[in-house]
């Protein structure tokens, strides 16, 4: 509920999944800090499923990047967060609101510690908010789970979309993925956007298996999540799928390709990376798929999920 008067902090990270949940320790220690404030997330609309689980976030402002001006007047907001970057334009749509406080890292006009490169994108956020004196705890990112249980408990979910080619690891691989665990008595479906769809049926065709298996742009998000959140193993690229498998404890064998482990990959528990990372490009906007995820073999995914106890 929003009261009369209520100061508000706004943070900006108009970005994907995956952004929004590396971010989840620096949302949870903002709201720690700011208990008072209403906490606006300004990110695209679709998110907001997820952004409700992070049980920090009073409000999400839909913003599309840092295309348009943050829906805000100038004066209106207290408190103004960059988790978007430290480029000018992310600083520009920031400076525009007029806040009275401003977090982010060193820029002209800016105060705050110096962006540091080659860290994990959830020590980079928690290390600028200590910096501003804010008390925030890296491996603090679990989600709340979904208030609706998922239909689908215990199975497999592969997940053979990504947003950009460098992130598509071979259809056939996942076949070959998917068929073994299949045979072995595993119950697989295969999850996606609706834009991911076509990508993901054909993975099922070449596996042998039934189309209904493909759920890939027939389910909501907290539909999703709630299915990852039950999952026996999540089988993904370096993806959102992944990093709510993170964000729920669950096995997961995560296939690395342009982006670095060091930067992206998930926290220690039943998740293993995959990639040969000698052989990394590097470029996530390439529509080829990126050595270092080539390097990756269907056995080299079948051998991690044993690992993880199935087989």
């Amino acid at each position: 509920m929003h009261r009369k008067g209520q100061p508000e902090l706004l943070v900006l990270r108009a970005l994907k999944l995956g952004d929004l949940l590396v971010a989840v320790p620096a949302l949870r220690a903002l709201r720690r800090a700011y208990p008072e404030h209403r906490l606006v997330y300004a990110a695209q609309q679709w998110l907001r499923p997820v952004v409700q689980l992070t049980g920090s976030v009073d409000e999400l402002l839909d913003t599309h990047g840092l295309d348009v001006a943050i829906d805000r007047a100038p004066g209106q907001v207290d408190v103004a967060v960059n988790l978007h970057g430290n480029g000018p334009e992310s600083r520009g749509r920031l400076e525009a609101l007029q806040a009275r406080t401003y977090l982010g890292h060193r820029a002209p006009g800016w105060d705050g510690p110096e962006w540091q490169h080659g860290i994990h994108e959830r020590d980079r956020w928690t290390r600028l908010l200590r910096w501003h004196g804010v008390a925030a705890d890296p491996l603090d990112y679990r989600l709340d789970r979904p208030a609706v249980p998922t239909t689908m408990p215990g199975a497999v979910v592969i997940h053979p979309g990504a947003a950009y080619g460098s992130r598509h690891w071979p259809v056939e691989r996942f076949a070959a993925v998917a068929s073994a665990l299949a045979r072995s008595g595993h119950r697989v479906v295969f999850t996606g956007s609706s834009g991911e769809r076509p990508r993901a049926e054909a993975v099922a065709g070449l596996a042998g298996l039934a189309a209904d298996t493909v759920v890939a742009g027939r389910q909501p998000l907290a539909e999703f999540a709630a299915l990852i959140a039950d999952a026996a193993l999540v089988v993904s690229a370096d993806t959102g799928a992944a990093h709510l498998a993170t964000a729920y404890g669950r096995p997961s064998v995560v296939i690395f390709g342009p982006a670095p482990v060091a930067e992206w990959g998930p926290p220690p528990g039943p998740h293993i990376v995959l990639t040969d990372e000698s052989r990394r490009v590097g470029d996530t906007f390439s529509a080829v798929p990126d050595p270092a995820l080539l390097a990756v073999t269907a056995a080299d995914v079948l051998a991690a999920a044993a690992r993880l106890g199935l087989s």
